[in-house]
Formats: C-alpha cells, structure tokens, sequence
C-alpha cells in the first residue's frame, strides 16, 4: 500500500475529500517523526511500537574492493508489532502463505 493509496482509503471512509485526508495523514506521519526524532517511542495501542536505534560508528569492509571503511554513528527507527496486529495476521486461515517449519522438510 502506497501513501496515495492510504489518502484514497481515508477519503473514501470518512468524509473528507483527498486534501483533507492528506493533510491528516501528513500531520499524523510528521507528528510521529517528530517524537522519533526527540527520541520519543510511538505506541499505536493494537498496531505497535516505533522506537529509534541507535548504532554505534563501526570499522566495515567495502565488499567490492575488501577496502576497510568507517561507518559513521547513525540513528535507525525500529517498529515492534503489537499483539493485536501480530493476531490479525494470524487469524484468517488460507489467507495468505503458510509459513513452513524448519523440521517440515526434514
């Protein structure tokens, strides 16, 4: 699902036409880049959990010349699902792949 996809979605649930629904998804979307950014975490009761990483600058290998690199400090945002959503992905039989155990092709 795309962003226009998600505005299409909302105008057509609510009434709100495409400006409108855009312009809440924006607000939402900059509200939560904002809190990251503070290093606030997010929690969407029933969706999850964003929270930002932080990676410490590490000595790496370029893998096409095998040269030594630096890799700088960075910060990374990291998304936890929730119980209700890791349940809903799970509920609906048939509705999607079937994951396979390790032991099943043994």
């Amino acid at each position: 699902m795309t962003k226009a996809e998600l505005i299409e979605g909302l105008s057509n649930k609510l009434p709100l036409n495409k400006a409108d629904a855009e312009r809440a998804i924006n607000i939402m979307l900059d509200d939560v880049i904002a809190a990251l950014k503070n290093g606030e975490r997010v929690n969407i009761s029933g969706f999850g959990t964003f929270s930002v990483s932080a990676r410490q600058a590490r000595t790496g290998r370029n893998p096409k010349t095998g040269e030594t690199i630096q890799i700088s400090a960075s910060r990374s945002a990291k998304f936890k699902p929730g119980k209700q959503l890791k349940d809903s992905l799970n509920e609906a039989a048939g509705s999607g792949p079937t994951p396979v155990s390790p032991a099943a092709g043994s």
